[in-house]
């Protein structure tokens, strides 16, 4: 296989194929994110990649996922997609399913035939990134849309199929924004009722104008127990049906269950948590 690193996958496509279809990220303007800020967004091309699914059977002779990369895949025109999907399936016939990361951009751009054909063709689950529901914290991270764009993304990919898997961003809005942060982002998740949410916690990148920002004394990042109060505001809030997860590295604390079901039992953990400090991830065991 061939890659232009660094290559990012979620936790859970950590058995998957990554199949690097995209280089970059579309998007690239976020002021937290640090993952492809040396890359130059392209979409590979076609025959290309195809030679890396024909190279990576001589190394694994059966896979049943496959992760499309780099930071969005679903900038990728319809027809190049499905072209990729069915080659992807010719050669790993036992195949499950296809995944990727998606922009809300993305989403916005393609119809509901479109989602509902790449569904068809073995696109199952996608993941997106909310970060925030909060619409002045949307505009200050750069992310590209608002609340109700957002939420309208989401709802697509759910409403054609797709499993949908969201992820936010806890301690992104610093100590000043950090009740709205909670409360907004618990309404858009309730509003677009992923499948999946993973609570990620912000980690400061070297070279991020986020970074440049707290460097300058413009953004107060939180405290352990800061952001467990924030992560608990988010849990009390969320309605819809949906797994949670925060079992990413950046985290200090794993969490599990389904929401609204084991809402209690994440509380008491995370009080639990709160109580005895001593039981949370040390700073220099987290990562992106």
């Amino acid at each position: 296989m061939r890659y232009e690193e660094p290559v990012f996958r979620p936790p859970s496509e950590a058995n998957s194929l990554i199949l690097q279809v995209t280089i970059g990220c579309s998007h690239n303007k976020c002021t937290f994110c640090g993952m492809y800020r040396g890359k130059r967004f392209r979409i590979r091309d076609i025959e290309e990649v195809k030679e890396d699914l024909i190279i990576s059977k001589k190394y694994y002779s059966s896979v049943r996922r496959i992760f499309f990369a780099d930071g969005n895949a679903l900038a990728v025109p319809t027809d190049h997609l499905l072209e990729l999907m069915d080659f992807s399936f010719a050669i790993y016939p036992e195949l499950e399913r296809i995944s990727a990361y998606a922009s809300p951009q993305d989403l916005l751009s393609k119809s509901d035939e479109e989602l509902a054909e790449l569904e068809k063709n073995g696109l199952k689950m996608v993941y997106l990134g909310i970060e925030t529901g909060d619409d002045y914290l949307l505009e200050k991270i750069r992310k590209g849309v608002n609340s109700e764009e957002m939420i309208v993304a989401g709802r697509k990919a759910v409403e054609n199929g797709i499993l949908l898997s969201v992820t936010v961003l806890l301690g992104v809005g610093g100590r000043d924004h950090s009740f709205r942060h909670s409360k907004e982002t618990a309404r858009v998740i309730n509003s677009i009722e992923p499948h999946y949410t993973s609570a990620l916690t912000l980690m400061l990148v070297p070279n991020t104008p986020l970074y440049r920002e707290y460097r300058k004394g413009l953004f107060s990042p939180l405290s352990k127990l800061e952001i467990l109060k924030e992560l608990r505001w988010m849990v009390e809030d969320i309605e819809c049906r949906t797994i949670f997860r925060s079992n990413h590295a950046s985290n200090y604390l794993p969490l599990k269950g389904t929401l609204p079901e084991d809402r209690e039992k994440l509380l008491e953990t995370i009080d639990f948590a709160v109580n005895n400090p001593d039981i949370l991830r040390r700073e220099f065991l987290r990562g992106l």
